[in-house]
């Protein structure tokens, strides 16, 4: 029965990115781009099992950005990454940097090859961008969800 929630849950992330991310489109893709649902990569802090559905749910998402098969393996495979890391950290503060560093980069490195964009400049971009979503917003709305007792801080198990 545990492991049917935690699908379900991975669902749920899943479907919630796909729907923020392209809901939000005009802002979600390219190399200047605020993507809302990244919000969501700060769960694994609290929620481990989170991590497979950010993964899905970015790749899926990333099928409507308009770059290709590319962008949805490196986008896919950098959000795993990046929340794998996230649910590994031992502060709310530093499980936001996972996030923001793998995805300027990954992101920004993909964007360059695709979209012949500037590499250092899309990186900064998309890794300031990252950074709004997972400080200015995500860390606020994780301690308010603590807080609040809604979600409980879960350690990942090694």
């Amino acid at each position: 029965m545990k492991r049917l929630k935690s699908i379900a849950l991975g669902g749920v992330i899943a479907a919630l990115y796909v729907a923020l991310t392209v809901a939000l489109a005009p802002l979600s893709y390219g190399p200047l781009q605020f993507r809302v649902s990244e919000v969501l990569t700060l769960l694994p802090f609290c929620v481990p099992e989170a991590v497979p559905g950010l993964f899905i749910g970015c790749a899926i998402a990333n099928f409507f950005g308009g770059y290709g098969l590319l962008d949805v393996v490196v986008g896919g495979l950098s959000t795993l990454f990046a929340a794998w890391l996230t649910a590994r950290t031992k502060n709310l503060w530093l499980a936001a940097l996972p996030p923001v560093l793998v995805n300027a980069l990954a992101v920004g490195a993909m964007l360059h090859y695709v979209a012949d964009v500037p590499f250092w400049l899309t990186c900064g971009e998309v890794g300031l961008g990252q950074a709004g979503v997972c400080y200015l917003l995500g860390v606020p709305l994780m301690k308010a969800l603590l807080a609040r007792g809604i979600i409980k801080r879960k350690q990942m198990k090694n």
